[in-house]
């Protein structure tokens, strides 16, 4: 029987597995990197281990350093959790040869699976590897990381002119994300579904197909919404790619969680109607960060199992039936109406009401730029699919998220989406309805004026209202969803609080209750710093006039998060023509890549980037002197 298990991972997967593990009544073990120093799986771990930098191909990829944490605190078992080393079947290989348990299929399962190109091999399929093999014929095309997953290492490819920088592009983020580069090229299904199902083997030969889940809403081939059963496929399609599933296991005598994947589309060979096609992606030899929906309609654990099936126990003959429908969201720091940047910072509070809620932060953690930007996820289960989105979209409606810029707003709007609403998405979705989706209006109204009355009221306690009493007040917010700044003017009399066109029918510190309309309304306010939350209304504090200082140099590009500079253009210096949208820097931020183009074509007047230069948000990188002369 296992007594102790070394995670080795972080964040929200190592505090999940720790939960389950506690249950069990087994002592967890964590390592953390320097930068994870505080972060919670290492806080809630029984004990934890310090692997010394902050990179992760200097920690949680160095598979000898964590083997010999596992030893050192006296683990018994290893649980790889998901990403870093958790398809990396030498280490794999380095944790049995240590004598302890390997909570994971067997190394010759990962390297049969784990890498892309060798399981198609496996399934008689075939894929490009050289850019020379691709046509104009064959485009779009996507390149893909052999070894990779989360979307690191993709890139979707329109023109021939374009592949070989993406290739490039592809390796580096490979080979820093999953240490190596190994990448190939498949043809890019447009209007697909991407669908997997779930198995659960032991070492018996007994193996579970655990049904479907559709993940098809994702932003740069990361899934951002998952849900179980995938909706709308017929039950031939549904057993199909089951069996698919079962044969791909059994293929490689495959033990523990794993997951199969495909990309559902209309065959173009087919009659019109006649159904979709299923074409296998890949094989995650490891439990995938959706597995809560499937925990949720299959009544399981998935990591007991796990854990179970590593001690030698065997499955029962065939699963549970599945129940109900479950959805869950991932809830990014990032902003997608600007280009989906990561967002770094505190976050000072986050509640979810009513539905399962895994997360690797608590209030009051720091956001870094080291990892990926997931703070949580979200999930809602009920017995229909209507009911669990409108369940999970008024939880997250409701949800308290003090801190960075997150998806939220995004998330709300995608889950109420007709399109989605009636199971008519596929992984265009963001690609199509993106601007809408981010487009944000004036937002909350009243906000900026119940956060002004709130900090009223707190100075109104020392007499503030004797002070020109006839005089309005003036408060500056910007609301950080829409960037859009207010001016609220009220007064103080000596009968309260009063503002034009609204009914102050109370104030406090932290409560405002206003009415407008015949329509009374609360609203709570919470601060930090100059940072003021009114009800889920994230606003700042500005001075009353602007600083007529604080203006950039036209066309300056600025760092718009903190990162690290990992690439400039070939060729670029300081005098260099450029185009308007050309690429001139990548940054790399929270294990993804993001490019800076030139706003407009010109000259670049200054470039202050290098590679390897660590950057806050806002640092100027360069400058783009525009060669048009201004209108008359």
């Amino acid at each position: 029987m296992i007594s102790s298990v070394l995670v080795a991972n972080r964040g929200e997967i190592a505090c999940r597995v720790f939960r389950t593990c506690r249950e069990l009544g087994i002592r967890t073990v964590a390592v953390y990197s320097d930068a994870d120093e505080s972060a919670l799986h290492a806080r809630v771990a029984d004990a934890a281990v310090r692997l010394p930098g902050a990179a992760p191909s200097d920690t949680y990829l160095r598979g000898e350093l964590i083997v010999k944490a596992a030893l050192s605190a006296g683990a018994d078992a290893v649980h790889p959790g998901y990403g870093f080393l958790s398809e990396n079947a030498d280490f794999a290989r380095a944790v049995l040869d240590a004598g302890l348990v390997w909570i994971g299929p067997s190394p010759e399962a990962i390297e049969a699976m784990a890498s892309k190109t060798r399981a198609k091999e496996l399934m008689g399929l075939a894929s490009l590897t050289d850019a020379k093999d691709v046509k104009e014929d064959d485009l779009p095309v996507l390149v893909k990381a052999a070894a990779g997953g989360g979307g690191r290492g993709m890139r979707v490819v329109r023109r021939l002119a374009d592949l070989e920088g993406e290739l490039a592009a592809a390796r580096a983020e490979a080979l820093s994300a999953f240490g190596d580069d190994e990448v190939f090229i498949e043809p890019y299904v447009e209007g697909g579904r991407h669908v997997e199902v779930q198995i659960l083997a032991d070492a018996h030969g007994t193996v579970w197909p655990l049904g479907t889940r559709d993940c098809s809403l994702q932003r740069r081939h990361q899934k951002v919404i998952e849900e179980a059963p995938a909706p709308g496929l017929t039950s031939e399609l549904t057993d199909s790619l089951c069996a698919m599933a079962v044969r791909a296991a059994r293929a490689v005598d495959y033990v523990g969680a794993g997951t199969v994947e495909f990309l559902v589309a209309d065959d173009p060979a087919a009659d019109p109607g006649a159904g979709a096609k299923a074409h296998f992606l890949e094989m995650n030899t490891r439990l995938q960060v959706e597995h809560p929906v499937t925990e949720a309609v299959f009544g399981l654990d998935l990591v007991a199992l796990q854990i179970r099936v590593a001690e030698g126990a065997a499955l029962e003959t065939a699963p549970p039936r599945a129940r109900g429908h479950a959805i869950e969201a991932r809830l990014y720091a990032e902003d997608p109406a600007n280009g989906w940047t990561p967002q770094t910072g505190t976050l000072h509070r986050l509640t979810v009401p009513d539905v399962r809620l895994d997360t690797g932060y608590e209030d009051g953690d720091e956001i870094g730029v080291h990892y990926d930007p997931m703070l949580a996820k979200a999930v809602a289960y009920a017995p229909t699919r209507a009911e669990a989105l409108r369940k999970l979209a008024g939880a997250l409606e409701r949800a308290t998220i003090h801190g960075p810029v997150t998806n939220r707003d995004l998330l709300v709007r995608s889950l109420r989406h007709p399109e989605f609403a009636t199971a008519h998405m596929d992984t265009g979705f963001y690609d199509r309805h993106l601007p809408e989706l981010t487009s944000f209006g004036s937002g909350a109204p009243y906000a900026p004026l119940a956060a002004a009355l709130a900090d009223a009221h707190g100075r109104s306690r020392f007499g503030g209202w004797r002070n020109l009493p006839s005089q309005p007040q003036l408060k500056r917010y910007r609301d950080e969803a829409t960037g859009t700044e207010h001016e609220v003017r009220y007064r103080h009399t000596r009968d309260g609080l009063t503002a034009d066109g609204v009914r102050v029918l109370r104030t406090a510190t932290d409560l405002v209750v206003l009415e407008a309309d015949g329509v009374r309304r609360h609203f709570e306010v919470t601060r930090y710093g100059d940072e003021v939350y009114v009800n889920s209304t994230a606003l700042t504090a500005l001075p009353r006039f602007p600083d007529p200082t604080a203006q950039q140099e036209p066309g300056s590009l600025l760092a718009p998060m903190p990162g690290t500079v990992v690439r400039v253009a070939e060729g670029l210096t300081e005098g260099s023509p450029v185009r308007a949208g050309e690429p001139l820097i990548w940054l790399e931020a929270m294990k993804m890549e993001h490019k800076i183009s030139a706003p407009v074509s010109g000259t670049l007047s200054a470039l202050h980037a290098t590679p390897g230069r660590q950057v806050e948000v806002g640092t100027l990188l360069a400058v783009v002197q525009d060669n048009e002369p201004p209108s008359p």
